[in-house]
């Protein structure tokens, strides 16, 4: 069975309270459950972690090296200027996913650049939580 890493970066533990206009209403139990949901539809086995630490998500990411098929990331406001999760992503050469729950574009313009996408095969945004589904699907496709 394939194994996906998905990462969650600062403040999404706090999805449902912090801007519910902006990241919807459901909480971040509610979208591990729904990633739990969708890698079991497609066969794959999911790790999830969430840190408000970016030295705590590099490890994390290094951990994955030679454990993981590929990596589902929302770098959170790391995106923006994080290096260290662009090196880290680089170093394991892992396939990986940007995923972001609110449309960035869409948002203030220091939100529309990141650092860490470089680094990915692709990125979702705007989409809510499907955006994890889609980034599963996609990695599920490739690991094969």
């Amino acid at each position: 069975m394939k194994k996906i890493l998905v990462l969650n970066g600062p403040n999404i533990n706090m999805l449902g309270i912090r801007e519910p206009g902006v990241y919807g209403k459901g909480s971040y139990a509610d979208l591990i459950a729904y990633i739990r949901q969708t890698a079991e539809e497609l066969g794959v086995e999911v790790e999830c972690k969430q840190s408000n630490l970016e030295g705590e998500l590099v490890t994390f990411i290094q951990e994955a090296y030679g454990k993981f098929d590929g990596i589902v990331i929302n770098p959170a406001a790391y995106t923006h200027y994080s290096v260290a999760l662009l090196d880290a992503l680089k170093a394991v050469k892992l396939p990986a996913i940007e995923v972001h729950i609110s449309n960035v574009h869409q948002r203030e313009e220091f939100r529309h650049h990141s650092v860490t996408a470089p680094a990915c095969v692709g990125q979702v945004v705007g989409l809510g939580f499907m955006g994890y589904a889609l980034a599963l699907r996609y990695l599920a496709a490739q690991a094969k």
